[in-house]
């Protein structure tokens, strides 16, 4: 469990997080939402230590990131998988070649054991064997993403963030995408958190749903109670197409 409380993050004179408190359920896909500049990618960023905080605290299963050693805060990054917004993958390695990096980085196996995990990896993300030389620039943007799933998971870490995951993929790709990280999520009871602005990713699989406007949480619940949300920003910001208004009227 990630825990944000009372989080303030400011960049000169601008207040981006205005005391914003959270609390990330393991085995549960939680989302953060909001309109751009809500400060929904900052937020996520903060969690991860990328964006150091000005206050609060940030706990990982009971230990505060913001006051942690240098030492202290790589052995938390082991335990960590991050999915980059358009996969990140590296050009010049092959498919299997990126899934080793965090491992060869990181990890203190053998060889032979990093070759057994990442091709596991690629195994449960549904990359066929014939891919793993592959460049990344000869497969699909939908297998990119599931290489950096696999990537993401390679280490078994407990927590995982997801910037954007279906940016750029099509609808059905994105349903794949979305139904990949649920599955992973509940099988290995992983923290995971995902920042989207993505109206199916949402109600599919949101479990855990932070909803940011102007810097500050206006709203948390699942895909269920959104429906039922007396909120304005938030139906506003979930309910501004006409289907979705339909369906919002279909479940009241």
């Amino acid at each position: 469990m990630i825990q944000a409380i009372d989080i303030v993050k400011q960049f000169d004179d601008l207040l981006v997080l205005d005391h914003v408190s959270a609390t990330f359920e393991d085995g549960k896909v939680n989302m953060i939402i909001g309109q751009s500049g809500s400060g929904k990618t900052v937020f996520l960023k903060s969690l991860i230590g990328i964006h150091p905080i000005n206050s609060g605290r940030i706990e990982y299963d009971g230990r505060n990131l913001p006051n942690m050693k240098e030492k202290e805060v790589r052995m938390l990054h082991r335990e960590v998988g991050v999915l980059f917004q358009g996969s990140a993958l590296f050009d010049s390695m092959t498919v299997l070649e990126n899934v080793l990096f965090p491992m060869q980085m990181f990890g203190h196996m053998s060889k032979d054991e990093m070759d057994e995990r990442a091709r596991f990896c690629l195994n449960r993300v549904q990359i066929a064997e014939h891919a793993l030389t592959l460049m990344p620039a000869e497969i699909s943007g939908g297998m990119q993403k599931r290489v950096a799933i696999a990537r993401a998971i390679a280490l078994n870490p407990k927590y995982l963030f997801c910037d954007e995951p279906n940016s750029g993929l099509d609808p059905q790709t994105s349903l794949v995408i979305d139904k990949l990280i649920q599955d992973i999520t509940q099988e290995y009871n992983i923290c995971t958190v995902v920042n989207t602005h993505d109206m199916n990713s949402i109600m599919e699989v949101g479990d855990n749903i932070i909803f940011l406007k102007g810097g500050k949480k206006e709203w948390q619940g699942s895909r269920k109670d959104i429906f039922h949300a007396d909120n304005e920003a938030l139906n506003s910001f979930v309910f501004a197409s006409q289907l979705y208004q339909e369906i919002q009227k279909v479940h009241r």
